[in-house]
């Protein structure tokens, strides 16, 4: 397979860290490209070597790197292979961060806190990166810690496709897990046929991590097809305690809709028993044997990738693969 390729020589390549090589596989066969042979090993010490086996200079090189479990490991070996990149005089650099490292961390909730959010920017700047690509952001003012352009894609397409194909659209109630995602599922209820919505009121302690009470449902959802929608999932907690809430408030059937399944442990478990018809997400991060279940449901994100991809290459319009709602 050959790269793309313009009558001014412009050359794409692709490149991918370690983390989750079978999304960037499938990037590359939706472009027609290969993924460029790479040597990456890993000291004694932990230290990270990278050497690309092909000739880099002058290319519109894109580096795909995901960041399950251990996050930091591959955060360093995505800013080598940039600096590497930058090194060999690759014309422009994008970064292809599906999953966005750190991006919980975006503001200060008490003094003497960091914003690791911008911190994560500003090293993906100086090790070399032009350009990023990611996919829903935990909040969009990350766009902004970057000095360059953010193409921030959206997984909704994806994932309200395979609601309309499962469900019967009249029956259908979105529902937010809190009300600072309202803005979210207005826009899912839109494109389920403007269905009605719910949200979820809860209490969370800024001392405890990963720990979220979720109170009551405000809206109607008893006799109702309830679609739960969230950008990520980490231990689960959150998400299955408002499963329950649902359930009690008269949901008929609950369906959870997320971008990013992380699954910390004990996720896998939670969502297995937590009552949830059905739990979709997309393989932004890998998911190993054990983080599967019986309701789990994995969408490709890899078409939207390579759709981006292609028009950043191209110097066409991103915002079009949206219809202008991106």
């Amino acid at each position: 397979m050959t790269a793309f390729s313009t009558d001014n020589q412009k050359n794409l390549m692709l490149f991918s860290g370690r983390a989750h090589p079978e999304l960037a596989e499938e990037v590359a066969k939706a472009l027609d490209v290969h993924v460029t042979p790479q040597t990456a090993r890993d000291f004694a010490n932990g230290e990270t070597f990278v050497r690309f086996e092909e000739s880099v200079r002058g290319s519109d090189a894109f580096v795909i790197q995901s960041f399950p479990a251990p996050l930091n490991q591959w955060v360093m070996e995505h800013l080598i292979m940039l600096d590497a990149l930058k090194r060999g005089s690759a014309k422009r650099i994008t970064s292809v961060l599906p999953f966005y490292p750190y991006a919980r961390q975006d503001k200060k909730h008490r003094g003497r806190e960091p914003i690791s959010a911008r911190l994560i920017a500003d090293l993906l700047k100086t090790a070399g990166a032009d350009r990023i690509i990611t996919v829903d952001l935990h909040t969009d003012q990350i766009q902004g810690f970057f000095d360059g352009p953010v193409d921030h894609m959206h997984a909704q397409v994806q994932l309200v496709e395979h609601i309309r194909n499962n469900y019967p659209l009249e029956n259908v109630t979105v529902v937010s897990p809190d009300a600072g995602r309202v803005k979210v599922a207005e826009k899912w209820a839109n494109a389920l046929a403007d269905a009605p919505m719910a949200f979820i009121h809860k209490t969370r302690d800024p001392l405890v991590p990963n720990q979220v009470v979720a109170n009551r449902v405000v809206g109607e959802v008893e006799g109702r097809t309830c679609i739960l929608i969230d950008d990520m999932i980490d231990t689960g907690g959150t998400i299955a305690g408002a499963v329950n809430v649902l359930k009690e408030a008269g949901a008929t059937d609950v369906v959870i809709a997320a971008t990013h399944g992380i699954l910390s442990s004990p996720a896998a478990e939670r969502l297995a028993k937590c009552g949830a018809k059905e739990v979709v997400v997309t393989n932004t991060l890998p998911l190993t044997e054990e983080k599967k279940f019986p309701t789990l449901t994995v969408l490709s994100i890899a078409p939207l990738l390579a759709q981006t991809i292609r028009e950043v290459f191209e110097n066409g319009s991103v915002t079009g693969l949206f219809n202008g709602n991106a």
